[in-house]
């Protein structure tokens, strides 16, 4: 099968720019809008008081900024944020001038369920929160004060399966016209020819015509390039009926042109421009790129006529730290990172971004697979496809089409994720009969209508590599699954699903050491609700079915394998309880960055292979503060030079060379562990190209800030990273820091964010001036306001092991910084207490480290020129912070196990009990007396297959035993007879019964038949 696709472009939008007299302009309309969380039907008039509101500038994303709770609507699929209904109104003025147009609102992306109103004119409803959508406002204006108001509503939760914003979480704009103008997303540019030699344009100009009159007009398009200098134009005379549309082509050639592709993502400017008699009434800019791709079975993906490896990550727009409400700003930094880290691609998973997005991508040369459904039926409990759907999917899908087309960065529309329905072939069909130029394909849901074939997990399963594939080109659209915690390791390996598991047919991954090396967690086990919830491991050694490393050397060696798109690029909110157990547990750590945006040892891993820029990166560190001496170490260097070189306090342990076979890609040392300094030298040719260093660092005492800014000017977009770390007195850095943060702002400033990466901290990102490190680092995310002046920030800590592990001092350390001119000068002052009083400014004035016993809880005010910043607090005792414990000897006051509490599922007419022994997790669902159900969801990474449930339960009916009915995905599956076990409390036993799961969201269901029930404990899925 050949496919070819040419050349795309996209919208560049001005804002607050008037392109000529009388013609296009779009007005940022992003400012000044008041929000209530109050469902108030008489906030749609335009008269109604809004003083009382909330001032919010958009994108906004309330879930986010309101935090979470354990029981948070969006539950543990939305990582236990909120949902609920919130009203936007917004003002603004219109002159005399502006009646005279057509008026447009324009939503880049509101989740979900919007209404909106003009004046108390309902203008419509939108229920998908991932689609732009706009509104005519002109019949409905008024000369002055004008008022928009918007309803959101998100009480029908959980509404996904991962986390996802509320509210106005995107762009929003006006857009003023002549009645007489270029249609929305009128302007579509192909090129069904592209070489170096000359490019083709075929252009497609939609036009409307609202007045009573027809319209007589000239149409010209002018092609530029990056210096501004016309390449090509033509014009076009047209005549449009009154209160009409039509469309007409144009055709232009550019000689000799510069082709966009990953390294130079090279963009030129169509101007289309229309004009009435001479006068211009309307101009629309597009940016064009040029180049062709190609999908072959045989061989994969072509773009301009060379071979490429799809390098991709699948990609949440919530994954990384602020939620959904991202500034174009902050999204680049994101998108950055993944191309600094080698990625060339990036799955739209599993929803359509805002245009911002797609703008960025073909900025920075990054490869899109677009995608537009999760599901085309209920996957989560109250979602799209279980709301609105079957209404709407031709609607949305046209929208996105029509929006997306022009990019030259999307290269492939995906239309589902691992559901399935007899609507593929619809959905196929209309992607082809609106844009005829990209294929279409799937994560694995209704293949055999997909131009691609797109594999979820079911491509990481080693019999995927032997049987038969369709014939068609493939990519693995999920692939790998891996999980890493930053910071934490372990020598053992893991599977998710334990090894082997037949189902899942894995690949072999051999543990490092005979016995674990490194025993720390982040609690005792003692206090895990199950066995899921533990860190996972940073050596590329935890996973569902096959390492990154293996993933990547099949990949890179089968010619068919066009690519893969990595589950994922970020770490992001949601999924907590599927793989990780649950509460404290909030994200999904399955990026190669962390929601804070560090870079996790995995981030180095795709790098050595992906880019060719000198790197080398060691792990793990070399600081181990209950270590014993001696202690062997697997030392890994992942590096793309020729060899490496590894030193321990100046002494060479010898050169490795990093291979091609998976797990020869990283260079190892297995190193006795003592203090001191350990060094990786790179070479090329025997030449140093790069190196780096891990120190034994002693108890932390200091932070140290660092500071990522762009101009920060008073554009209320410029965007301010502020890292804090925890290090020792000579710098080092410190790698299980964990003391609180906290900061003050000077100046006019946005906190957008304060987040540590960390899996478990369930702390507010917003609304707290505080956050602890996690593995010694943390991050405050700042976005510039309006208003000019200095910016600053004061940033202290009370600082040391948490644990008085290898020391018992404490400091207390502040810092100023300055981000927008000099920080804010003044003479600081700390008084504290250690008897856990609250401190005043006749405590004790710090003047350096003091020493503390086991069992401390020290206090601090921070005063500066006689006012107080802020008071901060910290506990230094046994069981505070990581646990340093052998898990291993630990004996467990509960049972633990790898399968779902019953507890923890959704339930009806049964009461959580505690009473008795031998349970699992925190308790069972006690059915004695009852009548009602308890239903689990289980999501299917791979392909639908065959698997056994196993139910553990309790009964000692003396008369008789009792009956279950299993329901699966709302079909009966059988009816399970549950046989006495000898107690109600004590004696627990298990049924297996054999069953089919889909790919993707299951549900299974145990409902009573009248006869009440047993006590049920856990569903364990094999």
């Amino acid at each position: 099968m050949k496919i070819i696709v040419s050349a795309f472009l996209i919208f560049f939008i001005f804002q607050n720019v008037g392109l000529a007299q009388n013609s296009r302009v779009e007005k940022r309309f992003d400012f000044d809008w008041k929000f209530s969380r109050t469902d108030t039907s008489a906030a749609l008039n335009s008269d109604y008081d809004d003083s009382d509101w909330k001032g919010v500038d958009v994108p906004h994303d309330w879930a986010f900024e309101e935090g979470i709770s354990q029981d948070g609507a969006q539950r543990e699929s939305g990582g236990y944020f909120g949902g609920g209904i919130g009203w936007y109104r917004k003002q603004f003025s219109v002159d005399s001038d502006m009646l005279t147009k057509r008026v447009q609102i324009e939503f880049d992306g509101v989740y979900m369920n919007s209404e909106i109103w003009i004046n108390g004119h309902y203008l419509g409803k939108r229920p998908y929160g991932y689609i732009s959508f706009g509104y005519e406002l002109t019949p409905y204006l008024s000369l002055g004060a004008n008022t928009i108001a918007v309803r959101v509503d998100n009480s029908h939760e959980p509404s996904a399966r991962w986390y996802h914003p509320c509210g106005i979480y995107a762009p929003v704009k006006l857009v003023v016209t002549d009645f007489v103008r270029i249609a929305r997303h009128g302007i579509y540019i192909t090129t069904p020819e592209v070489s170096a030699s000359k490019a083709n344009l075929a252009i497609q100009i939609a036009l409307e015509n609202s007045l009573d009159k027809e319209a007589e007009l000239e149409i010209e398009t002018v092609v530029v390039d990056a210096n501004q200098n016309e390449q090509a134009s033509c014009r076009s005379r047209v005549t449009i009926p009154e209160n009409d549309s039509l469309s007409i082509s144009q055709k232009l050639t550019l000689t000799n042109p510069s082709l966009w592709n990953i390294e130079t993502p090279y963009l030129y400017q169509v101007r289309n421009r229309l004009f009435n008699h001479g006068k211009l009434i309307d101009e629309h800019i597009t940016s064009l790129g040029i180049r062709s791709i190609e999908w072959k079975t045989e061989t994969g993906f072509w773009l301009n006529g060379q071979n490429v490896k799809l390098l991709g990550v699948s990609e949440h727009y919530e994954g990384g730290p602020v939620g959904g409400a991202w500034t174009k700003e902050l999204l680049r930094w994101k998108l950055q990172l993944l191309k600094d880290m080698g990625c060339n691609a990036i799955r739209a998973a599993h929803n359509p971004a805002p245009e911002m997005f797609y703008d960025l991508c073909d900025e920075l040369g990054i490869l899109v697979m677009d995608e537009i459904f999760d599901g085309w039926k209920r996957k989560a409990p109250e979602d799209y496809g279980s709301q609105a759907f079957d209404q709407w999917w031709q609607r949305d899908l046209t929208e996105w089409i029509k929006r997306d087309r022009n990019h030259p960065s999307v290269i492939l529309y995906s239309v589902g994720n691992e559901t399935k329905g007899a609507v593929a072939k619809d959905l196929v069909d209309l992607c082809h009969q609106l844009d005829a130029t990209r294929p279409v394909t799937s994560g694995h849901s209704g293949s055999e209508f997909m131009d691609v074939f797109g594999v979820n997990g079911g491509s990481e399963k080693s019999s995927f590599f032997t049987k038969a594939r369709l014939n068609k080109p493939f990519v693995a659209t999920e692939a790998p699954h891996t999980w890493q915690t930053r910071g934490y390791y372990r020598t053992k390996t893991w599977f998710r699903d334990g090894y082997p598991n037949k189902g899942q047919q894995p690949f072999e991954l051999p543990d490092l050491t005979e016995d674990e090396v490194f025993h720390y967690e982040w609690t005792s086990p003692e206090n895990w609700n199950n066995r899921k919830q533990h860190f996972n491991s940073s050596y590329d050694n935890a996973t569902v079915r096959i390492s990154a490393r293996k993933t990547w050397e099949l990949m890179r060696d089968n010619a068919w394998y066009s690519g893969h798109f990595r589950w994922t690029g970020f770490d992001y909110f949601g999924e907590a309880g599927y793989v990780h157990g649950g509460w404290p547990f909030r994200l999904f750590m399955s990026g190669a960055l962390d929601v804070a945006g560090f870079e996790k040892d995995l981030f180095y891993f795709y790098q050595s292979q992906w880019t060719k820029r000198p790197m080398v990166h060691l792990l793990p560190g070399w600081t181990h503060p209950t270590l014993k001496k001696g202690t062997l170490v697997p030392i890994w260097v992942y590096s793309n030079a020729d060899e490496v070189e590894l030193f321990l306090n100046g002494k060479s342990l010898g050169k490795d060379k990093p291979g091609l076979k998976w797990d020869e890609m990283q260079c190892e040392w297995l190193v006795p562990w003592k203090a001191g300094k350990i060094t990786a030298v790179a070479y090329n040719n025997g030449e140093e190209v790069a190196r780096t260093e891990q120190i034994t660092a002693d108890a932390p005492s200091k932070l140290k800030t660092t500071i990522q800014i762009g101009n920060f000017e008073s554009n209320a977009k410029d965007l301010a990273i502020l890292t804090t770390s925890a290090c020792d007195e000579k710098g080092n850095l410190y790698p299980y820091g964990e003391n609180r943060v906290y900061y003050h702002f000077d100046g006019p400033v946005r906190l957008r964010s304060l987040e540590n990466g960390s899996p478990i901290d369930t702390c507010h990102n917003l609304g707290t001036n505080v956050r602890r490190l996690f593995m010694g680092s943390t991050r405050a995310f700042l976005q510039s306001t309006r208003d000019s002046g200095n910016v600053g920030v004061v940033t202290a800590a009370i600082i040391g092991e948490r644990q008085l592990l290898t020391s018992n001092r404490v400091a207390i350390d502040v810092q100023s910084v300055g981000i927008r001119g000099a920080a804010l000068k003044g003479r600081m002052k700390i008084f504290y207490t250690t008897d856990g009083s609250k401190p005043t400014t006749k405590s004790s004035l710090y003047r350096k480290p003091f020493e503390i016993e086991l069992g401390t809880r020290v206090r601090a005010l921070l005063v500066r020129k006689g006012e107080i910043l802020f008071e901060m607090e910290e506990t230094f005792a046994k069981n505070e912070g990581l646990y340093w414990g052998n898990p291993a000897e630990q004996k467990s006051n509960e049972v633990i196990s790898n399968g779902m509490q019953a507890e923890e599922a959704k339930f009806e007419g049964a009461k959580v009990s505690r009473d008795g022994k031998n349970f699992f997790g925190k308790g069972y669902l006690d059915f004695t007396s009852q009548e009602g159900y308890v239903k689990w969801y289980q999501e299917n990474d791979g392909s639908e297959g065959n698997f056994t449930l196993t139910f553990r339960y309790a009964l000692n009916d003396s008369n008789r035993d009792r009956e279950m009915d299993l329901f699966v995905n709302g079909q009966k599956n059988c009816t399970i007879k549950f046989s006495k076990t000898g107690s109600w409390k004590v004696n627990w036993a298990t049924v297996e019964i054999p069953c089919q799961l889909q790919a993707g969201a299951n549900y299974i269901e145990l409902r009573t038949t009248g006869q009440s029930a047993p006590n049920i404990d856990e569903l364990l899925i094999q």
